[in-house]
């Protein structure tokens, strides 16, 4: 069972999911992410409040980046023996050059576009968060939402419809 609560006022958080921030060992970050959200899928653990995004969003902004389907790393995630196994799998859909710098860089910025910081405002105003000023990127915002950034109860965020 994974470790989540159903109090966030978007439907479950789930605890366990690697940080946007966290590289996987090629260098791009979100992919650890992405690996256990698809594991979580296959297992039939990802809930409601994920699927939305799920491979949409920074999933689907990765794979975009990468130049393949989300689709083709569900696949690879499923079939795949072990972790060995599925990352030399991944490294053969990949392109020779992960332009490592270049993904790493959006997923840190992406919020911060003028368009991005007005959403970003949003969101945060949403999770009444509208006061915080150190989350700057919508990687925070899943940080701050999934307890990896401190100062947030989704028990007494606004209720959203």
């Amino acid at each position: 069972m994974s470790e989540s609560t159903p109090l966030g006022p978007t439907g479950e958080i789930l605890r366990d999911l690697p940080s946007p921030y966290l590289p996987h060992s090629c260098g791009l970050l979100h992919l650890p992410r992405f690996l256990a959200k698809i594991r979580k899928h296959l297992d039939g653990e990802l809930p409601k409040s994920y699927q939305r995004n799920f491979r949409k969003g920074f999933d689907g902004f990765l794979c975009l980046h990468l130049g393949i389907e989300p689709e083709q790393v569900v696949e690879i995630v499923e079939s795949s023996q072990s972790d060995e196994e599925r990352d030399q799998r991944l490294r053969e859909i990949f392109p020779d050059d992960l332009k490592v710098h270049v993904w790493n860089r959006k997923v840190t910025q992406m919020g911060m576009s003028e368009m991005g910081r007005e959403r970003l405002e949003e969101v945060k105003a949403s999770m009444g968060l509208g006061d915080r000023t150190d989350l700057l990127s919508f990687a925070d915002m899943i940080d701050v939402d999934e307890g990896k950034i401190p100062g947030y109860d989704p028990a007494n965020a606004p209720v959203t419809s």
